[in-house]
């Protein structure tokens, strides 16, 4: 575990009041940060929903989108489909389609739902569905390996 996210870590635990840690909202929003600007995308990801949301902060949607777009360039799934649903709210229904599209062929399966509701109300074409299907496919597929597999196995 880098310093970065031990970091990230200690502010998740500070804002969840974990690990014996009192409840501390700014102090882990301030962890955060210091871990966002070090590069990490899941504290970009954390500050993100909580400025959107205005989980514990004044809601600022601005900010936790900002932070969203820093965190999906560096790879961070859930920060790309958060952003396909702050566009989808703000009527950007295309935009937010190849937001879902990304993190779908990144294996995020909750995307994959909502392009295929952005199907079903009109919004994404046929193409793009079956586009989304088989990239998530691929994605998935790509993930397998023999001790996966195994492991699945053993759980049954």
């Amino acid at each position: 575990m880098s310093s970065t996210d031990a970091i990230t870590y200690l502010g998740s635990n500070y804002f969840y009041g974990e690990l014996g840690l009192t409840k501390d909202v700014p102090r882990a929003i301030e962890l955060w940060t210091e871990a966002a600007e070090s590069g990490s995308s899941v504290a970009h990801c954390r500050l993100g929903l909580v400025y959107y949301s205005g989980g514990g902060v004044e809601e600022d949607k601005p900010r936790g989108t900002h932070h969203w777009q820093q965190a999906a360039m560096k790879g961070d799934v859930l920060s790309r489909h958060n952003l396909g649903h702050a566009e989808y709210k703000n009527g950007n229904h295309q935009i937010a389609v190849q937001h879902w599209m990304i993190s779908t062929k990144m294996g995020y399966e909750k995307s994959l739902h909502s392009i295929k509701n952005m199907f079903k109300l009109g919004h994404a074409t046929k193409a793009q569905y079956a586009e989304a299907l088989l990239g998530y496919q691929d994605a998935v597929e790509e993930m397998k390996s023999p001790q996966r597999e195994e492991a699945k196995r053993l759980q049954r």
